[in-house]
């Protein structure tokens, strides 16, 4: 389980100004973008004079990946006002390829030029912020030139790779790539979310699509250096491919998510919520469902205003995804119910108490917020009632499960909110004729 975040939820700084970020990711951005200027000086001053043949690469490199741009542009407008954090554009298969078989500085030259055309093509018209263009832009050229230093040290020199045979040389440099890019982009996200996890944020941001992005970049990498430069366009088709089939995910993503909340809606958990269940019932696994009401919460938006309850919801959905594992499913049933589904539990390791475990914690984190809303300042004094039910003492089913936990909730409810009430396993049904416990039996 994740640790809970801290009781205060700040607001959030201003995404669109570099001097909104907080301290920490704000000097992380300035020692990156500074990294890259020096190591881009460094290039420059230490590097050869490039020969005809590279330029004509880079030039090259540059129409093919502007070309890319154009014919994707819409798509990639789109995904990218889709994408909540990470977003993984596909030209890294053109800077790739750079990194492998030109000099520092012509790298360098192709990597802004790239950036330089996706902002002004898909970035601002998406409303992304100038200073996280330049970030990217700064991450791209620090993975760069880590690809030119494994060169330099491989090679011994430093220049690009002219004939990137050697496919062990060509995957380190992948890595190499992929960890300084990776791991700088995910670190300025981690410290702009806290309460966040690092390796939530790294699988989130599909790190799937950006090795298989940096392998075409590889593959083209070697067509260029041994066959006719202008098989490079070949990649161009089956890149708009991969960027229609993400795009389809994302929005099927965001069909799934309630948009105050981040989390599941009804219909998205309730189908995903049945999947465990059936996989649960498969393996002997033990499964629990978790109702949530926010006490008075209408009094919340009487006293506050709609706007900050909306900042509470989302504070408490925060509380839901920190103290549940990435594997069970949070959801938002409307107005101020919540639901959680806790699945693979040992059915001998009692169920029921791991369930009122994860309940109490997420009662007591929502006990300790201080929402700092934008409209209406702090908003304390929050709590929640929770119904748990489980598999097997309420069936396997989820809607017996949502009766129960319901019931559940109720009985919080009706002893005075801010608590926890698990439902009472149902009693057996005696077989007809069978003798009653106890030995009573009702006559007519």
């Amino acid at each position: 389980m994740a640790p809970r975040p801290a009781g205060r939820r700040r607001r959030a700084p201003d995404a669109r100004s570099l001097l909104g970020l907080p301290l920490r990711p704000l000097l992380l951005v300035l020692v990156v973008e500074a990294a890259a200027v020096s190591a881009v000086v460094a290039g420059l001053l230490t590097g050869d004079l490039p020969g005809r043949t590279e330029v004509l690469l880079c030039g090259l490199l540059v129409l093919v990946a502007a070309a890319h741009t154009e014919l994707s542009v819409n798509a990639e407008r789109l995904r990218r006002r889709i994408a909540a954090t990470r977003y993984i554009n596909m030209t890294s298969v053109w800077t790739f390829a750079a990194a492998l078989l030109l000099p520092p500085g012509l790298a360098t030259v192709v990597v802004v030029v790239i950036y330089l055309h996706l902002y002004l093509r898909v970035a601002r018209p998406s409303g992304t912020p100038p200073h996280r263009q330049v970030y990217s832009a700064a991450t791209v050229l620090l993975a760069v030139h880590a690809v030119a230093g494994l060169l330099a040290l491989v090679d011994g020199r430093a220049g690009a790779l002219a004939t990137p045979q050697n496919a062990a040389l060509v995957l380190g440099a992948l890595v190499a790539y992929t960890t300084v890019n990776t791991l700088l982009v995910v670190s300025v996200l981690r410290l702009t979310a806290p309460g966040s996890r690092f390796l939530a944020i790294l699988l989130g941001g599909d790190i799937g699509l950006e090795l298989a992005t940096l392998s075409i970049g590889g593959l083209v990498a070697v067509v260029l250096a041994n066959t006719s430069p202008w098989f490079a366009l070949l990649a161009v088709l089956p890149l708009l491919v991969v960027e229609q089939t993400t795009l389809v995910r994302q929005l099927e993503a965001q069909v799934d998510t309630d948009a105050k909340t981040g989390l599941l809606n009804p219909a998205a958990w309730r189908w995903r919520s049945r999947q465990m269940l059936e996989r649960d019932t498969r393996t002997d696994r033990a499964a629990a469902v978790l109702i949530l009401d926010l006490d008075h919460f209408k009094a919340v938006n009487d006293r506050h205003g709609h706007l900050a309850g909306d900042d509470v919801l989302q504070a408490v959905a925060d509380v839901l995804t920190a103290e549940v594992r990435d594997q069970d499913l949070a959801g938002r049933f409307g107005g101020e119910e919540f639901v959680v589904a806790l699945g693979g539990m040992r059915a001998d390791d009692t169920p029921a108490a791991r369930a009122r475990e994860v309940a109490e914690r997420i009662r007591r984190g929502v006990r300790a917020l201080q929402v700092d809303t934008a409209t209406a300042g702090l908003v304390t004094g929050l709590s929640v009632s929770v119904g748990v039910a489980t598999t097997p003492d309420h069936g396997t089913d989820l809607d017996g499960l949502l009766a129960a936990a319901d019931a559940a909730l109720y009985e919080a409810k009706h002893a005075g909110r801010d608590r926890v009430a698990v439902r009472r396993p149902a009693p057996p049904v005696a077989a007809e004729g069978a003798t009653p416990p106890f030995g009573l039996s009702f006559g007519t």
